[in-house]
């Protein structure tokens, strides 16, 4: 299933997407010393490394080049022994899906219980407003079940999971070290702020928002301020931003308002992912500068 539904989006989600300003993929690259990540078409995945030991979070497509981005980033496939799952969704488990290459079968996956019943069978994925049933994920790997607000360590990485229940009903986010939360598809950055997740790859968009206002809630009531990383549309280090449009859904069907200069035309053309860059820049964030209260209510009254 992993092979055959990234080909298809390669080919044809291309088509569909381009010019709407949807997907804002990072580069192959490092956000900082213990962030780095690979692109794979308009999905990120990423690697957290801290004294010695480097998690994988998410699995990314059945993508062809992953082995090749990785070594840009000086990171060997066998030496991942641990993946954190999001969500099971073909363009984030589709390298350990059973038809993958096998990079990581030896790794362990950590997955929530009430997303993993997708992958028992017990559940079926649902997108476009509940209309089309997505083929069921298979997974060999040997997994670890995760409840809301569990808190684990891998060597010295702090680890704690979130239940972010719209995209998908058992949606995991993960707080690393209480200064990285990696959010998969709960968060969108626009231009003008982030918003729920795209509208039409929902299970349910009004419990989706629900959940990211929880999520926000949750975060300033401990006081945290950790870099926000999304599975699609880069990170930020400014709350304010990601959760400026909270209440709201990116809408997939229309072209995004306001106009993001920085967004590619088509986010599948990865001409501009190389491994000179990965080895020399630094993934810049979202830009933040119309972050004023006044730039918020001018982008209010464009809508």
């Amino acid at each position: 299933m992993s092979k055959q539904a990234s080909e298809f989006q390669e080919k044809s989600m291309s088509l569909v997407y381009r010019g709407k300003e949807i997907f804002k993929p990072l580069n192959t690259g490092r956000i900082d010393e213990c962030v780095s990540c690979v692109r794979e078409y308009v999905a990120n995945i990423f690697f957290y490394t801290k004294n010695g030991v480097t998690i994988m979070i998410d699995a990314g497509y059945n993508y062809p080049r992953l082995k090749e981005k990785m070594g840009w980033l000086d990171l060997n496939p066998a030496s991942i022994q641990h993946i954190l799952i999001t969500h099971q969704d073909t363009d984030h488990v589709g390298a350990v899906e059973t038809d993958s290459e096998g990079l990581f079968r030896s790794a362990t996956l950590y997955i929530g219980e009430e997303e993993n019943r997708y992958l028992t069978g017990e559940k079926r994925r649902r997108v476009f407003g509940g209309l089309y049933k997505l083929p069921m994920v298979k997974i060999e790997n040997k997994k670890k079940l995760l409840k809301d607000g569990q808190v684990f360590t891998i060597g010295d990485i702090k680890i704690e999971c979130f239940l972010v229940p719209g995209h998908t009903w058992g949606h995991l986010v993960y707080l690393i070290d209480d200064s990285y939360l990696f959010t998969g598809d709960t968060i969108w950055f626009g231009a003008d702020g982030g918003r729920s997740f795209i509208n039409m790859l929902a299970e349910d968009n009004k419990l989706a928002i629900r959940s990211l206002a929880m999520l926000e809630e949750k975060l300033r009531g401990r006081g945290l301020n950790p870099i926000i990383v999304t599975g699609h549309t880069g990170w930020t280090d400014n709350m304010d931003f990601a959760f400026a449009h909270k209440d709201k859904v990116c809408n997939a069907w229309r072209r995004q308002k306001p106009h993001d200069p920085a967004a590619p035309y088509d986010g599948y053309d990865e001409s501009d992912d190389t491994e000179e860059k990965a080895r020399t820049v630094r993934l810049p964030k979202q830009n933040t500068e119309f972050m004023t209260l006044k730039n918020l209510s001018g982008f209010q009254k464009q809508k």
